[in-house]
């Protein structure tokens, strides 16, 4: 009689215990439950996906040991996420599972859809915010995954600092095909993993078999191909692969922390390549984007943060995404251990440890001119003597900003602004306070603002 999968899972638990701290345990697996276990496929209920994320990222190769020492080696796992708590409605994702050797497994007659593609089924599209700084990039990729090969994107070479958005957008694109196509065959490898397979093919004498494997992908994706720089024999090989793909209209999809001018130690001939399709940066996340990942996220794992928190947050972890994502895990974890709502003071607790917090000098021109570019509204109407409505709002969130985020004497404001009395600057706070108490649209178009201004 086949064991309860409950009863094997609890024993799971006891590992996990012995070998995590009480902190990190209570965090991220305590929640855990068995969903299903059928054909060796072991399904786990998990809190959210940013859980399932997380422990994708820090802990899978802990949890795979453990799952398969109770379970057995063939089990596989998967992860079962309330998607919408009002309907109930779930999604199931596997885990990412380790590459194994493209020389031990490169067998051509293997078909497209049992092919091993890599790639992290969390990243896809419709979980890739958009925003004006990732913009063209997200449209070259749509693009590239409806036609793969075939557009004048190929190669397409994203590049831009750590933790933008690279290696998700990457992997977007591959799921992309791999869900619409499936006689296309995507492969996801960085590019240190490219490298020890290559020394490891040299080492074997195992060179052509390790072309033949490259050569059958229809998409190879390269993550973090700056880590070829010095290694000419890796690039030689490449090299050829490149060629092979690209003349075969095979696409190619490659991502770097720099661009392909700023590349050091790289064969010219390679550099080329790189910008035949499309070089293309995802910048820093603005303002507005942050905002826009946070609110994803908070309600993707249901949670409740204050607006204020929220513009606190997106104004301090500005540097990339994977700062935001570090700010929320603390806070889930922070106020799930203390049993404590989110709050302004615990989110100025955690951020401070996470991000170096310097407020930013704002002087009163940038005020002027964001709040202009913001309504639409000519600077020199907002300073002049207009008395329209949308003119008269916007002069009010100037003084109203000034006094916020300067150190500037509302004598000082006032000159700034038309050269007015001390006194009208006094009431003009006065009254855009007051309104802002019933007027929901001037005190998000204030926040938001604010958030730029600080950011």
């Amino acid at each position: 009689m086949a064991q309860d999968p409950n009863i094997l899972w609890q024993q799971c638990a006891v590992i996990l215990r012995d070998n995590l701290t009480p902190t990190v345990y209570n965090t991220w697996f305590a929640s855990l439950e068995v969903v299903d276990y059928a054909d060796d496929v072991l399904v786990l209920r998990v809190k959210s996906q940013f859980v399932a994320e997380y422990i994708e990222e820090n802990y899978i190769d802990l949890l795979s040991r453990v799952i398969w020492r109770v379970f057995g080696d063939k089990t596989r796992l998967e992860y079962r996420v309330l998607i919408d708590s009002t309907t109930g409605a779930a999604a199931t994702y596997p885990s990412e599972r380790k590459a194994s050797s493209p020389v031990q497994s490169s067998k051509l007659s293997v078909p497209a859809d049992a092919w091993d593609t890599q790639l992290n089924p969390l990243y896809t599209f419709r979980t890739f915010i958009a925003g004006e700084t990732n913009k063209l990039a997200r449209t070259a990729g749509l693009a590239i995954a409806k036609d793969p090969g075939k557009t004048v994107f190929n190669p397409i070479f994203i590049y831009g600092g750590s933790g933008v958005g690279k290696t998700h957008l990457a992997n977007a694109i591959g799921n992309e095909v791999a869900s619409t196509m499936n006689t296309q065959r995507v492969l996801y490898v960085s590019a240190n993993t490219f490298k020890l397979q290559y020394q490891e093919a040299a080492q074997q004498n195992k060179i052509p078999a390790f072309l033949d494997f490259y050569m059958s992908v229809d998409v190879l994706i390269i993550d973090d191909i700056q880590f070829f720089s010095g290694l000419k024999g890796t690039q030689d090989t490449f090299f050829h692969i490149f060629n092979y793909l690209h003349q075969s209209r095979k696409q190619l999809i490659l991502t770097s922390d720099r661009s392909p001018l700023q590349l050091r130690d790289v064969e010219e001939r390679l550099l080329t390549r790189f910008k035949w399709g499309l070089p293309v940066e995802i910048q820093r996340p603005d303002y507005a984007l942050r905002r826009d990942i946070l609110t994803s996220k908070m309600h993707r794992d249901g949670l409740h943060i204050p607006d204020e928190v929220v513009d606190y947050i997106a104004s301090n972890a500005c540097e990339n995404v994977r700062d935001i994502e570090g700010v929320l895990a603390s806070l889930m974890a922070y106020s799930t251990l203390m049993d404590k709502d989110i709050d302004m003071e615990l989110a100025q607790s955690v951020v401070g440890r996470l991000v170096e917090v310097q407020p930013k000098e704002v002087i009163m021109e940038d005020v002027i001119g964001a709040v202009c570019e913001h309504s639409g509204i000519p600077e020199k109407a907002v300073l002049g003597q207009s008395r329209q409505k949308d003119v008269v709002r916007a002069r009010q969130l100037v003084m109203y900003l000034c006094k916020r985020l300067t150190s500037r004497s509302l004598s000082d404001i006032g000159n700034a602004v038309g050269h007015r009395s001390h006194a009208t600057v006094i009431h003009t706070l006065n009254t855009i306070t007051a309104q802002m108490e019933y007027d929901k649209v001037l005190r998000h178009d204030a926040e938001i603002l604010e958030g730029q201004l600080r950011s």
